[in-house]
């Protein structure tokens, strides 16, 4: 059997590079023929992603992080090219969702060669611009969504810090916002710190935004972060590390294969991807992907 690689020698600040002599060596073990692709933009990857579907690929391994296992579901959705992670982001959550190895980029490529192969669900969304985009984990708005916008924005500093700036800018200016949103047949409104639709669990490296969000379920999970102080929203807020915001008062949880999501001044993301302006339509489309992975 032959497969393609694409790696992102972008992702997790260089990682990708440090880490091809181990995929190298692992795909050598399988004794399968591995054409790896080196990609220099989002363009380069769905380009690369897209020809190893076309040429009747089994399987594409695409080494980077969740932007770009973002860009490769876009080529993959529907068809019969299985998508293989190799996780080398500085999130990767993606990754976790589906059991795949973290830190062993060996392990990790043995597994998207040859092991098994299962049909995950995707979200769609549209945004009030047009734009359309599948996403493996996690679609937001709100809070979290600005602090993406703000840190894209920032020259300086570089890495996680620049995270951490920008949620120190935000938190200086965010309030509220009144959200309307149709879920299935039921109306909901309300102000939100942060609405977060998840066919995964995860995002931001860990954090259980959803945490009983399974993408094979056929269904997406809601958590809605009511309107709350700043200092409640500081208290709250880590707790979604371990999941257990969802237990306190000012969250509320519900589950829907199709949301409409309105909000002023909002932007979807998607795995960690700006998608657009709010209002969005989200629909779940069920076993859309196929994917390797060690649980699912």
């Amino acid at each position: 059997m032959a497969l393609t690689v694409v790696a992102n020698p972008t992702s997790g600040r260089g990682r990708v590079q440090r880490i091809l002599p181990e995929i190298e060596a692992a795909l050598s073990g399988t004794g399968i023929e591995a054409n790896v692709i080196l990609t220099r933009d989002a363009d380069d990857v769905r380009s690369a992603v897209r020809a190893a579907r076309d040429a009747g690929d089994a399987r594409v391994l695409v080494c980077g992080g969740d932007g770009t296992l973002h860009l490769a579901a876009q080529e993959l959705a529907f068809g019969t090219t299985a998508l293989g992670i190799i996780p080398a982001g500085t999130g990767d959550d993606n990754a976790r969702t589906l059991g795949i190895p973290l830190g062993d980029a060996a392990a990790a490529t043995a597994l998207a060669a040859t092991g098994p192969v299962s049909s995950m669900d995707l979200g769609r969304v549209v945004a009030a611009d047009g734009t359309e985009r599948f996403f493996l984990g996690v679609m937001s708005s709100g809070f979290d969504s600005l602090v993406n916008e703000r840190a894209n924005r920032m020259e300086w500093p570089r890495g996680n810090a620049r995270y951490l700036v920008a949620i120190l800018g935000e938190l200086r200016t965010f309030r509220p916002v009144p959200y309307r949103a149709r879920i299935d047949d039921r109306e909901v409104s309300g102000d939100a710190m942060l609405v977060a639709v998840g066919n995964g669990a995860s995002y931001g490296g860990g954090m259980r935004v959803c945490p009983d969000a399974d993408p094979a379920d056929g269904m997406l999970d809601i958590s809605w972060l009511h309107g709350v102080s700043t200092a409640t929203f500081l208290r709250v807020f880590p707790q979604v590390f371990s999941g257990s915001h969802v237990k306190t008062r000012y969250v509320s949880t519900l589950r829907a294969r199709a949301i409409e999501l309105e909000a002023p001044g909002q932007l979807a993301y998607a795995d960690g991807e700006r998608v657009g302006p709010l209002p969005v339509r989200i629909d779940v489309v069920p076993g859309a992907l196929p994917v390797v992975r060690a649980r699912l």
